[in-house]
């Protein structure tokens, strides 16, 4: 098992809110990751389209797993947290959506500013797309990383 899959599963595992709302995510590696959200009755709203809370959960998550992908060597030791969130609506979305996150500076770089100042920041941008392949948001997170607490 690589260190992106055990960031995976352990993600999966320690976001119980995301589980509830049916956000599965599907991979993690060096700065990225992919979530998806099932088209189901309890994710959809009053006009059948996913729920604008299920859809920001989704890329919510996605955005974090990147995040921790970046900094796979020293996540155990980090305390990731999301700052700010901005997301746009682009259209309908139909069907199940998968979230597509990458984070704005190379995790060598995150790292490094983390080790020499002892916090990072850094933005996650995060595409969804519906099941016919239509980009339907886009989002960005802004996470502030630091050393965990004792």
């Amino acid at each position: 098992m690589t260190p992106y899959d055990m960031i995976r599963a352990h993600l999966s595992q320690s976001i119980p809110f995301a589980a509830h709302a049916g956000v599965q995510i599907t991979s993690v590696g060096d700065g990225v990751a992919e979530a998806i959200l099932p088209a189901t009755a309890e994710t959809c709203n009053h006009i059948g389209t996913p729920h604008a809370g299920a859809v920001f959960t989704l890329g919510e998550t996605a955005s974090g797993g990147a995040a921790a992908g970046a900094l796979a060597p020293v996540i155990l030791q980090s305390r990731p947290v999301a700052a700010e969130a901005r997301i746009s609506y682009l259209a309908l979305a139909k069907g199940q959506l998968t979230a597509t996150a990458r984070t704005s500076i190379p995790s060598a770089q995150a790292l490094e500013t983390l080790n020499t100042q002892g916090r990072v920041k850094f933005n996650v941008i995060v595409d969804i797309t519906d099941e016919t392949g239509t980009k339907v948001n886009e989002m960005t997170v802004a996470w502030h990383v630091t050393p965990a607490r004792t």
